[in-house]
């Protein structure tokens, strides 16, 4: 039955059937159809801003997964940044030093590789800042990297005629340690054992049990052999030439003699703790015009680029020092 509406006539005092013009029923149904948009209108906002389509839910995923895919290699390039960089103080202050060869310019190895249009199309992204800032990291390594490989083929040309040289040079690691486990402390600023300030450590300390063999790492003569009561303790100095001497302290008894000529992977002590130190290792000490340097970059003759890679992380702990 079809609905009608009536409405009370106080005139006639009757009910009367209500007649509804086209125009108002015209202005209901437009009325309708705008508060149906409003409300459609107010949902969608709702739904866009608060929740995700499946769709934008995979995308979401995969954007978060790529942001920290670049966070991750980011750190990677950070770490070989790291590492080539001691390369190039090799390549700068030793190889071509021993070699009588002009180090490469800093203007060279900083040199560009790329204009800004090259990282224009990735600032439009929402984490294109990052994007920007690790590909040119990258492209940094690239450059460099090809310089130093560039310059090593120079520096293989260089040493030719130059065996006893090389021979003579420290270029290995002063105990046994292929697993790397053994480097305790670093080259430079650390916390002191006894007194607990930050004071500069002078070389690398290697942990190893009472009575490991120390071996001399480079050809070369001894020096000085003796008790240094300034902190030391039994200690072998060794004269390589060149330039270049080797200190090694903290032994429990020496081996090799004053005026003795060594060489290199020679035994010439034994890992103690005598002097100032807290537990049983060998200090050493690579020293140039008897300056210290860093020891680091005279391991070349055993270890690979990976294992130099693993001594360079373990050379900055900055903790506490064992001497």
């Amino acid at each position: 039955m079809k609905n009608e509406k009536y409405i009370f006539n106080a005139q006639t005092l009757k009910y009367e059937k209500a007649v509804v013009s086209w125009g108002k029923r015209l202005l209901n149904v437009f009325m309708f159809i705008c508060a149906s948009l409003v409300f459609s209108l107010l949902i969608s906002t709702i739904v866009y801003n608060f929740f995700d389509s499946p769709k934008e839910k995979i995308l979401r995923t995969e954007l978060n997964g790529m942001k920290e895919q670049y966070e991750i290699l980011d750190k990677e390039t950070s770490r070989l940044n790291a590492v080539l960089e001691g390369l190039q103080y090799r390549d700068g202050n030793i190889y071509r030093v021993l070699f009588e060869s002009d180090p490469i310019p800093e203007s060279v190895w900083e040199g560009g590789a790329g204009g800004v249009n090259k990282y224009k199309k990735l600032e439009r992204y929402d984490n294109g800042e990052m994007m920007v800032d690790v590909s040119k990291k990258v492209d940094k390594l690239r450059h460099q990297m090809a310089i130093q490989s560039k310059s090593y083929d120079e520096i293989a040309t260089l040493i030719k005629g130059k065996e006893q040289m090389l021979a003579s040079i420290p270029s290995i690691q002063p105990v046994k340690n292929r697993d790397l486990e053994r480097i305790a402390s670093g080259f430079g600023y650390r916390i002191d054992p006894v007194y607990k300030v930050t004071k500069f450590h002078s070389g690398l300390d290697f942990t190893a049990s009472i009575g490991t063999e120390i071996f001399a790492t480079g050809d070369g003569v001894v020096e000085m052999v003796g008790f240094d009561y300034g902190g030391y303790g039994n200690e072998v100095v060794i004269n390589h030439g060149y330039g270049y001497k080797t200190r090694y302290a903290h032994m429990s008894r020496t081996k090799a003699r004053v005026g003795q000529k060594v060489k290199r992977g020679e035994v010439i002590g034994y890992v103690g703790s005598t002097g100032k130190s807290t537990g049983p290792h060998v200090h050493y000490e690579v020293l140039k015009t008897n300056a210290a340097i860093n020891p680091i970059y005279f391991f070349y003759n055993d270890v690979t680029d990976a294992m130099f890679a693993k001594i360079v992380d373990r050379s900055q702990n900055a903790g506490q020092t064992l001497d």
